[in-house]
Formats: C-alpha cells, sequence, structure tokens
C-alpha cells in the first residue's frame, strides 16, 4: 500500500482509526531507530501502526505497540515484530512532548509513516481522547456531508 504524494513522500502506511478516537493538537515528525530486516519489511508495506502509541522512558519516546511483520529472507537475524522501537526527536522537541503528557493528559499517537528522502518517518499527533458523544458527533457530521454531497449532485 506504498503511495506516492506530490511531495515526495512514499506513505507507507496511515493510521485512520486516530482521527476518528482522538482530537489532534500538534503534529510531529521524527525518525524512527531501526534493524535491517524491519526496514525491508517496512519496504514491503507489511506495518500496522493502527493500535500503537508512544511513551516516554528514560528521556526518550518509544514506540509501542507497532507490528512490523518478520522479513522472510532474514533468516537467523530477523526481529521480533512487536519490539518497542526509539523514535528520534530533538531534545527540546521531547521536552516539550513530555511536559504536555504529563500536565494536560494529552498522549502520543502515530497518525502515518513515510519515506522521505529513503529515510523512515513517523508523524506523531500529541492528542486527546475523543469521548463517546465526539465520536457520535463525528459520525454524524460525516454522514450528514455525504448525504449532503449525493443531494447535490442529484440536483445538478
Amino acid at each position: 500500500m506504498i503511495k506516492k504524494t506530490i511531495s515526495g513522500l512514499k506513505i507507507i502506511c496511515i493510521n485512520r482509526k486516530a482521527s476518528f478516537n482522538y482530537f489532534f493538537e500538534d503534529l510531529l515528525e521524527a525518525g524512527i531507530v531501526l534493524k535491517g530486516s524491519e526496514i525491508k519489511s517496512i519496504r514491503d508495506g507489511k506495518i500496522n501502526i493502527a493500535d500503537s502509541y508512544a511513551v516516554e522512558k528514560n528521556g526518550e519516546i518509544i514506540l509501542i505497540n507497532s507490528h512490523i511483520a518478520s522479513y522472510k529472507q532474514a533468516s537467523y537475524s530477523n526481529h521480533n515484530p512487536m519490539d518497542q522501537r526509539k523514535l528520534l526527536l530533538k531534545k527540546r522537541e521531547i521536552n516539550k512532548i513530555i511536559g504536555k503528557i504529563q500536565r494536560e493528559g494529552f498522549t502520543i499517537v502515530p497518525t502515518k509513516m513515510y519515506f522521505k528522502k529513503g529515510k523512515a518517518k513517523i508523524e506523531l499527533a500529541i492528542a486527546k481522547g475523543k469521548k463517546q458523544y465526539d465520536k457520535r458527533q463525528t459520525k454524524k457530521n460525516r454522514d450528514w456531508n455525504r448525504d449532503k454531497a449525493r443531494y447535490i449532485r442529484k440536483s445538478s
């Protein structure tokens, strides 16, 4: 499912559930520390970040619960698909993220993963969880916009 966009980014995967479950406050781009077999598997498009999130450990941001499938040709040097992966951010960005998480109750959610100039990058959102009634309102707005577009198409 690798798609090329106009800006030169090759999108590997998108977390569609994130925008439904969270309000996004801020978006950041981060690099990821990967092994050779992991990057080969990512180039094949075998990654899932739907249920993943990031936390702070010892002054570093760690991506948890992301699934990168095992690479078939990497026999004995293969990786664990559910490993925790370190994210590469500047110290100032890490401090800003840690402050928001601890004070205001935000969480870090990956929204999409892509290649930029040959390097794997992940877009992180500092987000606040939606309540059930917020999700219902989002669904209602989406349905209304879809119906409105149908009415306009039929009338013209």
